[in-house]
């Protein structure tokens, strides 16, 4: 029981002292503490490999150990040297020397007690050997005091661990061996409480060499979390062993069983704990608090997010999306929500885990905007709830991100001095005030998200332009067969006015080609981009019979329901104006169900005739009505050019008005058209289908 002991408690001091001393060999370099720093933990490794495969007692195993001192040492004076202001340098040098002199002499008395094992010599040589190593452990822990005291006050925490990892190493051969001399205590427990010593001691070593300012070995992440895995996964089997062989003791026939039991229980709990989001996240932000200098190993946090970004690859989520995720993922947030302008303040963009159902229409105020264009700071929420944050920020933040105790950071993204929106994320699963390498990896991330928003933006205006370009192309091709055909048709025109018999037939047929002809002319003009044919003058215009004309040609579609006053008279252009109704009530229709009425109603609005288009179909998201609704070519109607809205839109500003809309999913829309009034109407008039 005792020799397995030994063996898995050497075996792990020697797997973790030779994972650290790997994790070294890309920074050791030719500089000399680093050098020795890893000869050291390899013939540390190498000692404890000897003790659990060959035995204390064996040749190579003292051997072993005196190169360990050996080594140790070395690193020591590599240490000395670097000091050079370190008081008596040539008498610690002395010192040194004198104590590689004693290490090398126990190392051979050791050596000779072993082969002499038989002789009436081996006694007296094997306490004297004993001596040899104890005066060793004595001027170790002498020359380490020495080492601490020599560093200057302020720059002692950068060796403070270390200096405690090899006195602790010292101090435990000076009492095993005092008692090994004194007889005090059975050889092999001695040795195994040496192993399961080192054992602890090796993560020390660790943390001290990367707290270390001066002669830091950086360590891979992925190193050392792969090496402190594997020790504790040799950590859970040494406890399966103990456990087993306690277990053991328990006769038959229940003593199989009760040992088949605790290790499926123990392994059924561990592997259930770690698989924990709260657990991994825990230890990895102790692992990264106490191995390394900084939170973050920023080369592969950037890999991470700019593949992101960047390899969406088949199937993939929108940019939008991607952006939120790799910003999220850099502090671990668990979800985010992305803030995109709209008009003067904040509105509601794509999320990441986030119920988006449950943030406002409106999600910011212009104040907020303002402030994050201004100053480009991140928003620490828990401060602002706090009250520990300055004035203008406290005032800028809204109440529902307040109200939401997930909301953690929000994240302004800025490019070359515009707000181009803002990332609110999750709090983390392990819950901390976000600290400066937050602050600074968040303020970078935004930065670079921020132009690829830019450049998506640009792009869709760029395709935008595009698909503008060869619509116009499409028309040209268009102008040109009209022009042709209204060529044709004058010259018909002609010739039926000189050679037609019949007087009537002849007045009707050139009555009917003059009105064509007229026609195609004035749509000529109007597609033509140098049209000069048609005034943009505008004039009053008596809106209910318009609103009539254009109802009626709709009505064997659709019933459509009108009211308004009767005498409301707006500034308008007679023609654009029908187009325009004609848009809506189409739109309208084509989202009604059948049978449900339409409604178009006229009032009076300050100085301004609001005509409203009411229908109760299936209704647009607020998204769908910012992003898309109002875009030319966007259509979520098969075969649609997407221009309905769009052009509604263009010949309502053209006219000194706006378009405005309503509209809930599952309840229907209003579309509101604003036109300067023209003279106040009385009375009121309403026709139903």
């Amino acid at each position: 029981m005792i020799a397995t002991l030994i063996l898995w408690a050497h075996a792990l001091a020697a797997l973790l002292f030779g994972a650290l001393a790997l994790s070294q060999i890309q920074r050791a370099g030719t500089a000399l503490p680093r050098l020795a720093f890893l000869v050291a933990l390899s013939a540390t490794a190498l000692w404890a490999l000897a003790i659990a495969g060959i035995g204390a007692g064996d040749l190579m195993s003292w051997i072993a150990e005196s190169v360990r001192n050996i080594a140790w040492l070395a690193f020591m004076v590599a240490l000395v040297r670097r000091n050079h202001g370190a008081p008596a340098g040539t008498a610690v040098g002395v010192i040194y020397g004198i104590v590689l002199i004693v290490v090398v002499m126990g190392g051979g008395l050791s050596v000779l007690s072993v082969a002499l094992a038989g002789s009436p010599d081996h006694a007296g040589i094997e306490q004297v050997a004993m001596i040899m190593r104890m005066l060793v452990a004595v001027a170790a822990l002498v020359l380490v005091d020495h080492l601490y005291q020599s560093v200057a006050p302020a720059a002692r925490d950068g060796i403070r661990l270390a200096a405690a990892a090899l006195a602790g190493m010292w101090i435990l051969d000076l009492g095993l061996y005092t008692l090994a001399y004194l007889g005090i205590g059975e050889a092999p427990t001695l040795t195994l409480i040496r192993g399961a010593a080192m054992v602890v001691l090796a993560p020390l070593f660790a943390v001290a060499v990367h707290r270390n300012g001066d002669w830091t070995l950086h360590l891979s992440r992925t190193v050392a979390y792969q090496s402190l895995s594997m020790a504790a996964v040799g950590l859970y089997i040494l406890a399966m062993v103990l456990g087993t062989s306690a277990l053991g003791a328990i006769g038959a026939p229940y003593g199989r069983i009760v040992q088949t039991a605790f290790v499926l229980g123990s392994t059924t709990a561990i592997v259930t704990i770690l698989s924990t989001p709260w657990l991994r996240a825990w230890i990895k932000v102790k692992l990264a608090k106490h191995f390394f200098s900084h939170r973050y190993d920023y080369r592969a946090e950037w890999l991470r997010f700019t593949d992101t970004l960047g390899k969406p690859g088949d199937g993939a989520a929108p940019l939008e999306v991607r952006i939120v995720k790799a910003v999220a993922d850099l502090t671990d947030s668990p979800a985010g929500l992305l803030l995109v302008p709209d008009g003067s303040g904040l509105g509601q963009g794509a999320a990441w885990n986030w119920d988006a159902a449950a943030v406002p229409t409106q999600s910011g105020e212009a104040g907020l905007a303002r402030y994050l264009e201004s100053t480009s700071r991140i928003i620490a929420l828990d401060a602002v709830r706090g009250n520990a944050a300055e004035a203008a920020e406290m005032t800028s933040v809204p109440i529902w991100m307040l109200d939401r105790a997930d909301a953690w950071v929000l994240v302004p993204l800025v490019h070359f001095g515009k707000l181009a929106g803002a990332i609110l994320l999750a709090r983390p699963p392990i819950d901390r005030r976000p600290d400066w390498e937050d602050l600074d990896l968040l303020r970078i991330a935004g930065r670079q998200v921020a132009s690829y928003l830019a450049e998506a933006r640009a792009q869709e205006a760029l395709s935008d332009a595009q698909r503008f370009d060869e619509f116009n192309r499409r028309f040209a091709f268009i102008m040109h067969d009209i022009k042709n055909l209204v060529s044709q048709l004058s010259l018909v025109a002609r010739n039926a006015e000189r050679h037609a018999d019949n007087p009537e037939f002849r007045a009707d047929m050139v009555a009917t080609l003059k009105d064509s002809a007229a026609r195609m002319n004035d749509l000529l003009a109007r597609l033509s981009q140098h049209n000069t044919a048609r005034p943009d003058a505008l004039a009053p215009v008596e809106i209910v019979p318009l609103i009539e004309r254009v109802a009626a040609l709709r009505r064997v579609q659709h019933p459509i329901a009108t009211a308004g006053l009767r005498d409301a008279l707006v500034l308008a252009d007679p023609v654009r104006l029908e187009q325009l109704l004609g848009h809506l009530l189409q739109n309208a229709i084509e989202a009604s169900p059948p049978g449900d009425p339409i409604t178009v109603m006229v009032a009076q609005l300050g100085e301004t005739i609001a005509i409203d288009v009411v229908d109760h179909g299936c209704g647009m998201s607020p998204v769908f009505i910012r992003d898309k609704l109002f875009k030319p070519f966007v259509s979520s109607k098969v075969g649609g050019f997407g221009l309905g809205a769009f052009e509604a839109q263009q010949l309502a500003e053209a006219m000194g008005g706006r378009v405005e809309v309503f509209s809930r999913e599952g309840e229907g829309t209003r579309f509101r058209v604003s036109l300067p009034q023209a003279r106040t109407g009385a009375g009121r008039v309403e026709r139903a289908a």
